[in-house]
């Protein structure tokens, strides 16, 4: 079978070192591990480099990028696919699952149809822009933002489209999974190339767009401006920027 690139394209071009950029945060491997019940079959799509996925279950994991199979260590067995085009039959699974993979689905809606016929139970983390829109860095990347909107599903339609609901994923200030928001309290940590690698929505962004934000971003931790707006948030322990897990 033919595997479009649109979609994984950024993972194709710069996925190598993935897997250790992104561990799995405990705490929010908590609550995906709750969400998925007492399921005992579990697909994992758009898979990655396994991330999530639940040791103690049978699980079968659904990745399109070559990049991204090749750092797979966790023994589970691995199919080269989409999200739209699943080669299982109905009712496969007790559950499916994706972790910050629908943005990437050429057409979302069709994804979720396709894990909603194949197991009986969908858990999906995802990204609410409208839930966060004063995060503090997208006043250094606005274009990011404007692109999210247009690539992320609104979580309302998301969960009515599984007939579930969303919990609220907090990112803790440690957090050990290199998503586009864990260094919200680490601000210069955005500044290192390595680490924005791991994000796709930086990738998005023209090469102008890039070095305007980071020297923003730079000259800002220099003068002490960024911690006049924003140092309050060192004294969390963790925040709301939008992350969204839906059950259903």
């Amino acid at each position: 079978m033919s595997i479009p690139a649109t979609g994984f394209g950024h993972y194709q071009r710069v996925g190598a070192g993935y897997a250790g950029r992104r561990r799995p945060d405990p705490r929010i491997a908590a609550q995906v591990l709750a969400a998925l019940e007492d399921a005992k079959t579990v697909l994992n799509v758009g898979a990655g480099t396994g991330s999530y996925e639940p040791m103690d279950r049978m699980v079968v994991a659904v990745e399109p990028s070559t990049v991204m199979l090749s750092q797979r260590t966790n023994g589970h067995p691995c199919v080269r696919a989409v999200a739209g085009a699943l080669p299982f039959g109905n009712d496969r699974f007790d559950a499916a699952m994706g972790v910050l993979t629908i943005h990437h689905w050429p057409d979302w809606r069709a994804g979720v149809a396709e894990l909603a016929r194949v197991a009986g139970r969908v858990v999906l983390l995802t990204h609410d822009t409208d839930a966060a829109p004063d995060f503090w860095l997208m006043e250094y990347f606005p274009t990011m933002l404007e692109r999210d909107r247009k690539r992320m599903p609104p979580v309302d339609h998301v969960c009515a489209a599984l007939g579930g609901r969303a919990e609220t994923v907090p990112v803790p200030h440690d957090c050990t999974d290199g998503f586009l928001g864990a260094y919200w309290r680490k601000p210069a940590v955005y500044l290192d190339a390595e680490v924005r690698k791991s994000m796709s929505g930086f990738g998005l962004l023209s090469e102008d767009e890039l070095t305007t934000g980071l020297l923003r971003l730079e000259a800002d931790l220099l003068s002490g401006e960024w911690d006049r707006r924003n140092g309050h948030l060192r004294d969390l322990d963790a925040l709301d920027i939008g992350y969204r897990l839906v059950a259903g």
